[in-house]
């Protein structure tokens, strides 16, 4: 599945040349006139172009012919520099209908590399791949919304073929697989995320939900548990076990109470159980999510009071 397939196939020597100042009035300014084009100044003794340089290509080749790329060596071309008014290298600019758009000087990590050639494909009225794989993203979001896991984990996977690294589709594909009760499975795919979104919000999302779910499959009756807390409020464990099933339940906001109630009774209670199990309910949801800011203000009040 290519979620890219409408984009224009372009070999990567057409998108990426060097060029010189004989040539850069035709491979920028003239090639700009149809598609953004990104121009490196850079210099062989130039430590930080050594990585700039290749970061650059890779985002430039990913966009499939939505921006091209152009290096220039300021040594070789010292007046088309001297025009630019290239203080340091690396600097980077974006030209587009033979002017410049964007840029930056020194060497940028990849995130930024990939979100400055999305910048300026946008403002050259395209759409990024970027832009594309977060609509995709969203598109998956709802799937799952509606129950369909399976198609939901099928384009998160794509997502994931175009951008390894996505770590909202990453951490989506954890979520398709929890929701499809395949626990072995998000969990062996959490375990193998690439490095660089190991500590994403979106994977430590996904994480919670995973421990989570897996409290659900052993979580006692509702019925059961709640009444042996009415017959004894200081049993912490039994008050422990029926906020995991209020939870498995699907009853989230009681879960939280129950576990604050817990925390204000014993905030020690088998080393901090409860606060524990709060901050992994509240990591499950969305930061914003009603049950997480008033249960964050109600536990801060609790252990400032």
């Amino acid at each position: 599945m290519d979620l890219l397939s409408g984009a224009e196939s372009t070999s990567a020597t057409d998108l990426i040349k060097d060029s010189s100042e004989a040539t850069f009035m035709e491979d920028v300014v003239e090639a700009s006139q149809d598609v953004p084009v990104i121009v490196d100044f850079w210099a062989p003794w130039c430590g930080p172009c050594k990585t700039l340089g290749p970061a650059l290509e890779e985002a430039v080749t990913a966009a499939k012919g939505a921006v091209k790329m152009v290096k220039i060596n300021v040594d070789e071309a010292q007046m088309i520099a001297s025009q630019m008014r290239i203080q340091s290298i690396p600097t980077v600019y974006a030209f587009f209908k033979g002017q410049p758009v964007d840029g930056f000087q020194g060497a940028l990590p990849g995130s930024e590399i990939k979100a400055f050639i999305d910048r300026v494909i946008e403002a050259a009225g395209g759409e990024s791949p970027g832009g594309q794989l977060e609509d995709a993203v969203q598109a998956a979001e709802e799937m799952l919304a509606e129950g369909a896991a399976v198609d939901a984990a099928q384009t998160f996977a794509a997502i994931l073929g175009e951008d390894p690294n996505h770590a909202a589709a990453y951490g989506g594909l954890v979520r398709a697989h929890i929701a499809s009760g395949d626990l072995e499975q998000a969990e062996a795919i959490l375990n193998g995320a690439p490095a660089e979104i190991s500590n994403a919000p979106e994977l430590e999302a996904a994480h919670a939900q995973l421990e989570l779910a897996k409290q659900a499959a052993d979580a006692g009756p509702v019925a059961e548990l709640t009444a042996a807390v009415e017959a004894e409020p200081d049993n912490h464990q039994a008050r422990f076990d029926l906020a995991q099933a209020l939870h498995a339940n699907g009853d989230v906001e009681d879960a939280v109470t129950q576990l604050l109630e817990l925390f204000r009774r014993d905030r020690e209670w088998n080393e901090g159980a409860a606060k524990t199990q709060l901050f992994t309910i509240f990591d499950a949801l969305k930061p914003n999510d009603p049950i997480v800011l008033n249960g964050r203000r109600k536990l801060s009040s609790m252990i400032f009071a």
